[in-house]
């Protein structure tokens, strides 16, 4: 693929992870912000320091702020895919643009998100001890790292392990050593839970439910609006464009010429 095709690519791709952060902004906006608010109303209620001067007001937080971070993060991802998609194209299979960009939407939803998140899943405010942010925050990005990682070389032990036992199997044999893979990952990483005691359990997984449901979306969204871009930019207009069954062909007509 030449220096071109890669640079349109990676604008289509920055595009489409613009589009898909505008949804999943709306995601965050109408299911995450209501848990947030219940986490801090519940924090401010059991807390014994008020009257404390906020640098940053909870409206912008939860407007400009939140717009600014899901927008941002959508771009950057899909500048990140447009390239990862630039490298798979081709390699994972005999697919399509449009089935390899959704495939690669997939993948990075599961290795980058899914995965670690059945580890160290999100918690909303006043979940979680200051002391300890450092720490979790090193342990979730390094499970982050652990799945991609992972992810790869399940995918090079498929294509190895294709000429002999065939796609499928071979596809069945590198997914199955991926979960027991990630299994001995979760088993030997420590795990955190600092939710309290009397934190409502029903507010926890609702803020979870809304964080995977802002993943999902983005990913969901950039992968089929990526694939559209991207054939139109791949794939000649004349083989995209399907004759019905049954059209009779139109032969030229001749040209009279004088004698």
């Amino acid at each position: 693929m030449n220096s071109i095709s890669v640079r349109a690519l990676l604008v289509r791709g920055m595009l489409a992870g613009l589009g898909a952060g505008v949804l999943a902004l709306i995601v965050a906006y109408l299911l995450g912000e209501p848990s947030v608010d219940a986490a801090i109303a519940f924090e401010e209620s059991h807390s014994h320091e008020h009257g404390g001067e906020e640098l940053v007001s909870r409206s912008l937080q939860s407007t400009a702020g939140l717009a600014t971070g899901v927008l941002i993060f959508g771009i950057a991802v899909g500048g990140i895919a447009a390239l990862a998609f630039c490298y798979a194209l081709g390699r994972v299979g005999r697919f399509g643009p449009r089935a390899t960009a959704l495939l690669l939407s997939v993948g990075a939803l599961l290795t980058v998100y899914v995965v670690p998140f059945l580890k160290y899943p999100a918690n909303p405010p006043a979940v979680g001890n200051g002391d300890t942010i450092g720490k979790r925050t090193t342990l979730y990005f390094l499970m982050i790292v652990l799945s991609v990682l992972l992810a790869a070389a399940a995918l090079l032990l498929g294509r190895r392990l294709a000429p002999r036992l065939g796609n499928w199997n071979a596809t069945v044999a590198a997914g199955a050593a991926f979960v027991a893979a990630v299994g001995l990952a979760y088993g030997f990483l420590p795990t955190i839970n600092e939710v309290p005691k009397d934190f409502p359990a029903t507010l926890v997984w609702e803020f979870r439910l809304s964080s995977l449901a802002v993943q999902v979306t983005l990913w969901t969204t950039f992968g089929l609006l990526f694939g559209h871009l991207a054939e139109r930019l791949l794939v000649p207009r004349t083989d995209r464009v399907t004759v019905p069954a049954g059209t009779p062909a139109v032969e030229p007509k001749a040209t009279a010429t004088a004698g």
